[in-house]
């Protein structure tokens, strides 16, 4: 039985402490409110207290950063989190294993890969860019064992509120109602199941060929929102779901006074083009395999 830290309880943090609580893990979720699955120890802190985040990781084999700050907040929340993340692996001599996600890449031409510049010129995504290059000086440097797991958009058990897939797309497809959503219907987009990506941060946590560098989630191959809808209406005996595309314009004044859907304007590029993640790394090097979809979407209508 090893120690685990995990940090971030949410969509995917959950996931991975429930899953390493099945294994006969010894598993500790750090969260400011002090909430985690059952069969964890729960502790309450501010995760940008870096004396307190090392007192909490002594003796940890794996360090996970699971932490999700709102979207608006990653400026200002995001560096001394890093900051004291960093700190804990280097104290506790744990391996760092850090969830990333695509945003660094910005507007891309083809499939993704882990070997694509990190070039966008987003201040968000230039954080997300700085946490990695500054986690893997400090791996070079023999001061941390570190690797950074990124996915694409979520869906599945857990993300019922927060995601694309989530319960503005589920209630009115359920219903027989319009599903609307935010972007263009009928464009490509890689969809990351969210049991797959918690399976490959813990492989990278423990496999050595995983560290130092960057892997990206086995992830399917691409679905339209179009597609995804017909699928799980299948899936529910329905036929197949009316769905239509907010206008631009109203998702624009309506980001005026939600903060969050103000936000979508920085990853419209996302849906407008084909954004497609290759994952054949990580499947060919450690013979992991995403889900089949129906399978996915069968447990996320399930839960």
């Amino acid at each position: 039985m090893g120690k685990h830290v995990v940090v971030g309880s949410g969509q995917v943090g959950t996931h991975v402490a429930a899953k390493l609580v099945a294994q006969g893990q010894d598993v500790t979720v750090v969260t400011r409110s002090g909430s985690g699955p059952a069969g964890t120890v729960k502790v309450a802190a501010d995760v940008a207290d870096k004396a307190r985040l090392i007192e909490i990781a002594k003796g940890a084999d794996v360090l996970y950063n699971c932490v999700s700050p709102q979207y608006h907040r990653w400026l200002t929340d995001w560096p001394p989190m890093a900051e004291s993340l960093l700190a804990a692996a280097e104290a506790s001599g744990a391996v760092y294993a850090m969830l990333g996600n695509l945003y660094p890449y910005g507007p891309v031409t083809g499939p993704m890969t882990e070997d694509l510049p990190l070039a966008s010129t987003s201040p968000k995504a230039q954080v997300r860019a700085k946490m990695w290059r500054d986690a893997l000086a400090a791996h070079e440097a023999g001061r941390i064992r570190a690797t950074e797991v990124r996915g694409s958009d979520y869906f599945g058990p857990g993300t019922s509120e927060q995601g694309y897939l989530g319960d503005r797309f589920l209630v009115p497809l359920r219903a027989g109602k319009t599903v609307q959503v935010p972007y263009p219907l009928d464009v490509p987009h890689s969809w990351s199941y969210v049991a797959d990506v918690a399976d490959a941060l813990i492989v990278a946590g423990r496999d050595e060929r995983a560290w130092g560098r960057t892997w990206h989630v086995p992830t399917g191959d691409p679905q339209t929102f179009r597609e995804l809808g017909g699928r799980m209406a299948a899936l529910l005996g329905l036929p197949a779901p009316k769905m239509a595309q907010i206008p631009w314009p109203v998702i624009s004044v309506g980001g005026l006074f939600s903060p969050m859907m103000g936000e979508l304007k920085h990853v419209r590029y996302q849906f407008t083009a084909p954004f497609v993640l290759d994952s054949s790394a990580f499947q060919r090097t450690f013979g992991v395999a995403p889900t089949p979809i129906d399978e996915a979407l069968k447990a996320t209508l399930e839960a």
